[in-house]
């Protein structure tokens, strides 16, 4: 072989690997994008069950109460 087809066989070689390179590059570029906001909407956590529960203890220890201080009542 001579020096001149050694020469463009490397030259074509590299314009390849080059064209390689920027193809995974520009690839690489267009990954999308993943971004944590906070919501518009404010958070709104549901807590009747607890409150209700709470209020019938509250009523089920004022009724022993009444009805230990009233026995004549019920």
């Amino acid at each position: 072989m001579s020096v001149k087809i050694v020469s463009a066989k490397v030259k074509s070689a590299r314009s390849v690997l080059a064209a390689v390179v920027l193809c995974g590059l520009f690839a690489g570029a267009c990954q999308p994008t993943v971004r944590i906001e906070a919501p518009r909407d404010p958070i709104v956590i549901n807590l009747n069950i607890r409150l209700d529960a709470d209020v019938r203890v509250r009523l089920e220890e004022r009724a022993r109460e009444d009805v230990a201080a009233n026995p004549g009542i019920f």
